[in-house]
């Protein structure tokens, strides 16, 4: 049978278009709670949120994840969506900005142990340290800080320990060196393993063993082998002496006059060949 152009549109699914005018979402949202309208205003805002979240980021540590702030600023956008009442002479981004903050700061501090009143502190300790070092055009001692905080001395570096247990910084937060250079350094990487060998220790080792070589290098022949054969091979004078054809006497001397020019060469100094 043919499909006639009446039947083709009969069969054809109603679309209903997607209002693209906000003041038609608006009015749908309050005139019957249009859960469509609620969402394409969401969306249509969403980059709100992205800019809130990115300022708030720039004044974190490394560590707080720009997108976790996102979620948390849409939770804010959604209760603004809802809240907002279109006919108050107040634009909606001016409203939503404040709600997006607001929720961002809600759920940072519902995540943070420590006491508003340390944080309190720690703002009051960098306001008064910053005060007093314009003043004084130097870093305040702890008796200028108590003093300026009305605090006693005891007080203030009490205080100061609460602040710095209540500071946390993530271990692979990376800082810049301080020089020309742009590299990068982990917190991780700053911390002494008290089970590794000290670096400068081994690097004052290994320059020492240099030296010492070099001095043995210079040794005439005989005291360098007397050298050798007493402190690498471990053998006695007398055993250097049966080698060398000589008395353990003479290999004696022989390892004595080596020591001392080891040691005048060592010192800076040097000694002739005998």
């Amino acid at each position: 049978m043919a499909i006639t152009h009446e039947t083709r549109v009969t069969n054809q699914v109603h679309v209903e278009p997607r209002p693209t005018d906000l003041r038609e979402l608006w009015k749908r949202l309050r005139e019957s709670g249009d859960a469509y309208a609620r969402e394409q205003l969401v969306l249509a805002h969403a980059p709100l949120v992205k800019w809130v979240a990115g300022r708030i980021a720039a004044t974190l540590p490394p560590h707080v994840e720009e997108g976790d702030l996102i979620s948390y600023g849409l939770v804010g956008l959604t209760s603004a969506v809802d809240r907002f009442d279109p006919d108050r002479e107040v634009r909606f981004e001016t409203y939503a900005v404040t709600r997006i903050r607001g929720a961002i700061i809600d759920e940072l501090r519902s995540q943070d142990w420590v006491p508003r009143s340390v944080r309190s502190r720690a703002r009051e300790i960098e306001r008064t340290h910053t005060k007093l070092e314009h003043q004084l055009h130097r870093a305040p001692t702890d008796e200028e800080m108590a003093d300026a905080m009305d605090l006693s001395v005891r007080d203030f570096q009490d205080a100061l320990l609460q602040v710095s247990q209540a500071t946390v910084h993530a271990l692979d937060e990376l800082w810049s060196v301080g020089d020309a250079s742009g590299d990068q350094v982990s917190l991780l990487d700053t911390i002494q393993d008290e089970r590794a060998d000290d670096p400068e220790q081994l690097l004052a080792e290994q320059d020492l063993r240099d030296q010492v070589g070099d001095a043995i290098q210079r040794l005439p022949e005989r005291e360098k082998v007397v050298i050798a054969l007493y402190y690498y091979e471990n053998l006695t004078l007398r055993e250097i002496g049966e080698v060398l054809g000589v008395t353990e006497s003479r290999a004696s001397q022989l390892h004595t006059k080596a020591v001392l020019r080891l040691r005048s060469r060592l010192a800076g100094g040097d000694v002739e060949n005998a």
